[in-house]
């Protein structure tokens, strides 16, 4: 099984890549790459734009390896209550040239903020819209206060509780 992973962040440092990366490391026998949004930086979606340029090559690229998946595993990183803005662009840039963005994949949709909501918001909008977009998502989860529950340098959560229900989820799917 493939699974292309990635955080819904530009940020060098996302906490919401970071949690794609374990989630995806635990599924048994799958060959899993994480891609990282800053490889898909382009102009800010506009049909005057896009009539001046036609279809981006980076979001074609960003298509095509959605459909080499079998299955993707997706943090939303939270901005303002929505989604960070270079996830948007390119969720934008994409639906011109496939509607069905997420192309009929199963997802595991998740979130993290440093906040105790844990990026509530963004993962409940994703929640909603991403099924009309092609994703079929399986579950969803989400990590309240990164920096309390997540150890960074040995890249897994380290709340006994929220580790649990994680590899739960993984388990069931």
């Amino acid at each position: 099984m493939k699974i292309i992973a990635f955080g819904a962040s530009p940020s060098k440092k996302s906490i919401n890549k970071k949690l794609a990366t374990y989630a995806a490391s635990l599924f048994g026998n799958a060959e899993v790459e994480v891609l990282d949004l800053n490889d898909y930086q382009m102009p800010l979606f506009s049909v005057d734009i896009e009539a001046e340029i036609g279809q981006h090559e980076l979001a074609k690229a960003f298509l095509a390896k959605i459909a080499s998946a079998d299955f993707l595993v997706v943090s939303m990183a939270e901005n303002n209550g929505n989604y960070s803005a270079a996830f948007k662009n390119l969720y934008d840039w994409c639906s011109r040239i496939e509607g069905k963005v997420f192309q009929g994949k199963p997802m595991l949709l998740m979130a993290t903020s440093p906040g105790g909501r844990g990026g509530a918001s963004s993962l409940e909008i994703a929640k909603n819209a991403f099924p009309r977009y092609g994703a079929d998502v399986k579950a969803t989860f989400s990590l309240p206060s990164f920096d309390a529950n997540f150890d960074v340098a040995n890249g897994k959560i380290s709340n006994e509780e929220f580790d649990s229900q994680l590899k739960e989820i993984v388990k069931g799917i």
